[in-house]
């Protein structure tokens, strides 16, 4: 029952989360929008104050490389595009099936891996995995912002 509960709810993120992603297309990027997702996810780290949730070292490694193979994914549909003064996130046609593949190959993982591992632990590693997912991804698309303002924004030498 929580298994199904917990999926249905990934499907709603995941729908979310491409909306939000289609709206943020429309808007500039700045430093702020590309920290403070990382950020606010960060605060679900307090789940493993209560043992229920509390994951063994393997399951942290796993989960945590897990998520770093899927950022590539993510780190590679992502690009920015200039427009006027403005640096904005370029819609990429390959984002959609890449988040429906990476919310299905979830899902499955969790069906197989459900009857393997507590629903505790279980959550705890599904937070890691996204959580080492989102920080590289994050880290590169800052890169990729500060790359291109600096290309367009180059200092000025001043004169005394």
């Amino acid at each position: 029952m929580y298994i199904a509960i917990s999926s249905i709810f990934a499907i709603l993120m995941g729908v979310l989360v491409l909306i939000i992603r289609m709206k943020a297309s429309e808007k500039p990027v700045n430093e702020k929008k590309i920290i403070l997702p990382p950020l606010f996810m960060s605060t679900g780290a307090l789940m493993f104050v209560f043992p229920f949730f509390r994951v063994s070292l393997i399951g942290i490694a796993e989960a945590l490389l897990v998520g770093m193979l899927f950022s590539i994914i993510l780190i590679r549909t992502s690009k920015f595009e200039v427009v006027g003064n403005d640096i904005y996130l370029k819609r990429s046609k390959a984002f959609i099936f890449v988040l429906v593949g990476l919310l299905l190959i979830r899902i499955v993982m969790k069906l197989w891996l459900s009857s393997q591992i507590d629903l505790g632990e279980l959550s705890g590693m599904f937070w890691i995995l996204a959580f080492g997912m989102i920080v590289p991804w994050r880290i590169a698309m800052l890169l990729q912002y500060k790359k291109i303002l600096r290309s367009h924004n180059p200092i000025q030498p001043t004169t005394i």
